[in-house]
């Protein structure tokens, strides 16, 4: 019977890790805490700024903007055919029910930004990305719901969350995408080493699922990709180019290769569920991230990880 308390304790310890998550970071004045969006002096956004509430293209346009320290509130659904660019020193916060439909968000060339709870959809091609990441750091992206349809061909959207040229200090977490081709590029190209190399994400409890391919694919740089659900996608998590990765206690159902390699890309898996099919990347050297983090048992991650993820937080 004491062992049984024990593992009841353990497990029970283990799912409090996912638990809190929806409740003590539901402010928009909330920083980083999980991941390499946590190292280099952290990841704040516009913690402690003005507080902006926009309904329109033009307003959301205009409040992201600029340097300043600032928390923009989305409200409601904004539509377009673009992509904005958001400033550094910026949190991006969707309210409850609200969307951007047609419209991405574009972090380049600055840092210190967090996107939280924000809903975007069926951003097309010709605009760019849903999120796109290109030569910033320190940028925390948390609870996105990100989505398109698989009804048109594969260039009729690009990604949903691309992160690139050189890109440091990123945490993707809790969040959502799906019914998609592209999901999540990491790694301009594959002759971008000299820039990309420097590369380091966080993915940790997000749900994937319905999705063709990159999830993610990963060129150059370290990645430390755990606790994630991948459901019916037609490809896995693809290292590619030198890249490192350490790849634990993730699961996925319906894709015959969860985890592979191609052009001398490496992983560390440990702990995985790959759903009856087999991990074929080369052995990798990355074993631990320069941070502290929790890992949910594998048999827990599915239950912890699907119900919160996306645009789940209340402010």
């Amino acid at each position: 019977m004491k062992w049984f308390s024990s593992v009841v304790a353990l497990a029970a310890a283990q799912l409090a890790f996912a638990a809190p998550e929806l409740v003590k970071r539901a402010s928009v004045n909330d920083v980083a805490s999980v991941g390499y969006a946590t190292l280099n002096g952290g990841t704040s956004g516009g913690s402690g700024g003005t507080s902006t509430t926009v309904t329109t293209l033009a307003a959301l346009t205009s409040a992201v903007s600029g340097d300043a320290k600032k928390v923009v509130i989305i409200s409601g659904t904004i539509t377009g055919n673009t992509v904005v660019k958001v400033g550094a020193n910026t949190s991006v916060i969707g309210a409850k029910g609200s969307s951007l439909v047609g419209v991405g968000l574009r972090v380049i060339d600055v840092s210190n930004v967090i996107i939280r709870n924000v809903k975007i959809s069926k951003v097309l091609a010709d605009a760019g990305d849903a999120i796109g990441v290109q030569a910033a750091h320190q940028v925390w992206i948390d609870h996105v719901d990100l989505s398109s349809d698989r009804d048109h061909d594969k260039d009729y959207y690009d990604g949903l969350l691309d992160i690139t040229h050189g890109v440091t200090g990123i945490t993707v977490s809790n969040s959502k995408l799906y019914d998609h081709w592209k999901a999540s590029l990491v790694g301009h190209s594959d002759s971008n080493g000299a820039e990309d190399t420097p590369i380091t994400v966080t993915y940790v409890n997000n749900y994937w699922s319905n999705l063709n391919s990159r999830t993610p694919s990963f060129r150059f740089g370290h990645g430390h990709i755990y606790n994630n659900v991948f459901d019916n996608n037609n490809d896995g998590i693809n290292t590619r180019d030198g890249a490192q990765l350490l790849v634990e206690n993730n699961v996925w159902t319906g894709t015959d290769k969860p985890l592979y390699s191609t052009d001398e890309g490496y992983a560390v898996a440990t702990g995985n569920d790959f759903g009856g099919a087999s991990n074929t990347a080369l052995t990798g050297s990355f074993t631990k991230p320069p941070y502290s983090y929790s890992l949910i048992a594998t048999s827990s991650v599915r239950s912890s990880v699907v119900s919160g993820a996306g645009q789940t937080l209340s402010f």
